[in-house]
């Protein structure tokens, strides 16, 4: 069964030049939950709830060009970790969240120096 967690923003569109419109839905089906609750057990169970959150709200996206995923990544200053959700296409045109995990924070400011994520909060 699959569930609407979000849409693709007008901004996040553009920002990341995709070539679908904006208010495109993003799905969350229960393979997914399972994925990354056997994948990734304590982010999960830290951030499973943030989910809709992290994909209306993110402070980076990006483009993953190994996977063709679209990253939405959202910092939580509490606990000082980036966290990441990868949304896919299926081979039916939908999008789905696939995974969600903690990322190291080395790496998210080796990403933003280089641009591979764009930053939306403008700090």
């Amino acid at each position: 069964m699959r569930k609407k967690i979000g849409v693709f923003s007008a901004r996040i569109v553009e920002i990341l030049e995709l070539d679908i419109p904006a208010g495109t839905p993003i799905y969350i089906a229960d393979s997914n939950i399972e994925h990354m609750k056997t994948s990734h057990p304590d982010d999960f169970a830290q951030y499973g709830s943030e989910l809709s959150n992290i994909i209306a709200n993110p402070d980076y996206v990006g483009k993953n060009a190994k996977d063709d995923s679209i990253e939405f990544t959202k910092e939580y200053y509490i606990n000082g970790e980036y966290v990441k959700v990868a949304v896919r296409i299926s081979t039916h045109n939908i999008y789905y969240a696939r995974s969600m995990y903690v990322l190291n924070p080395k790496r998210v400011k080796n990403f933003i120096a280089k641009g591979t994520l764009k930053n939306l909060t403008n700090k």
